[in-house]
């Protein structure tokens, strides 16, 4: 397989992981926001929260960049089940508990005004972040002479959740599997790139699996690790999704038994990225050309991604007369001897 490591680490560090300043400005819009909620519910004699937990690709830090900056940042809002009650002393219901928290929310400056949805409240703001709330309650339980704190999210009623096991079963996949400890880790690494591609175009939106569906797909089953080999690790995570979803197009909750990411056998979306995946794997059949160019291997990679990024990075070094040098100049075979290469590994902006 031709040598487009440094190209694919390049191309991860600089078009898909989130520069610092997106990083601060999404980081100060969920504190505003935790201020508003507490403002908000202080304001209308409500309850305060006893606490705000950052989850989702946010907490997992495999947010990736977006051109209209529609980014969905998750922050969960918990109180104590006690202090959710209604009128008439009785427990507030799941509805009533999301109701209270838009009410709170809305201080009549936002063009869209808060939103009640299935499993959260959503803010929109005008930049394009939206950032989605869910309601949790908790209370204390004696199990085996033992005090737990029982869990449960606002949905079309009141569900046992536990909002920090999926954050918890990333990060010790992400630290188990990957091959490298720098610039976030190779699982999270290609975690992005591969939503990325999801994402690599608008008319795909609609169609395509979630972020959350794919990160499940390669965290438990379908990443390939390469500890020198970006791109390989990338091909072959590619190929292991689309045979995966060949055989079946159902993709379990990670930590949630009996619970599915997709709905039914013959899910939609999972198909749609089985067909973008199975395209895009034939896109790059020319890097396993023994007389693969450079450039023939770049802009595939291009085609995948719907970017200039990898042309542009050959027509950089023709002009500074660097074309051919490094890795990326020379074909490699998979199974072959690899070669040296140069680590960029440590480079990434947001690990």
């Amino acid at each position: 397989m031709h040598n487009c490591h440094d190209d694919i680490l390049a191309y991860h560090d600089d078009e898909v992981t989130l520069p610092k300043s997106e990083q601060d400005e999404m980081r100060e819009r969920r504190d505003t926001n935790r201020r508003r909620l507490k403002s908000g519910l202080d304001r209308d004699e409500e309850p305060s929260p006893s606490e705000c937990q950052t989850q989702g690709s946010y907490a997992h830090r495999t947010m990736v960049q977006h051109p209209q900056k529609d980014y969905d940042i998750d922050d969960g809002v918990h109180f104590w089940k006690d202090d959710l009650k209604g009128p008439n002393g009785g427990d507030k219901t799941a509805r009533a508990a999301k109701e209270m928290v838009r009410k709170a929310l809305h201080d009549g400056r936002f063009t869209r005004p808060p939103e009640i949805r299935s499993n959260c409240v959503r803010v929109y703001y005008d930049a394009g972040y939206h950032v989605d709330v869910p309601v949790y309650r908790k209370a204390k339980r004696v199990v085996w002479g033992e005090e737990q704190i029982h869990i449960e999210i606002a949905s079309t009623d009141w569900k046992t959740a536990d909002p920090v096991a999926v954050t918890r079963w990333f990060r010790e996949r992400n630290e188990r599997l990957s091959p490298d400890t720098t610039n976030g880790r190779q699982l999270r690494r290609q975690t992005r790139l591969h939503k990325a591609f999801a994402g690599s175009r608008e008319s795909w939106r609609t169609r395509m699996a979630t972020g959350f569906t794919i990160t499940t797909l390669i965290a438990n089953e379908c990443y390939r690790a390469n500890v020198l080999r970006e791109d390989e690790s990338l091909y072959h995570t590619m190929v292991a999704i689309r045979d995966r979803l060949d055989g079946d197009l159902e993709v379990a909750h990670p930590t949630v038994h009996g619970e599915m990411l997709t709905s039914g056998p013959d899910d939609g979306r999972t198909k749609f990225l089985r067909e973008r995946l199975s395209w895009a794997v034939d896109e790059l059949d020319v890097l396993f050309k023994p007389n693969c160019t450079r450039q023939e291997a770049l802009k595939a990679w291009d085609r995948v991604f719907d970017t200039t990024f990898f042309s542009d990075r050959l027509k950089s070094e023709e002009a500074s007369g660097r074309a051919g040098a490094g890795v990326g100049g020379a074909p490699a075979l998979i199974g072959a001897p690899d070669r040296p290469v140069v680590d960029r590994r440590g480079g990434g902006r947001y690990a």
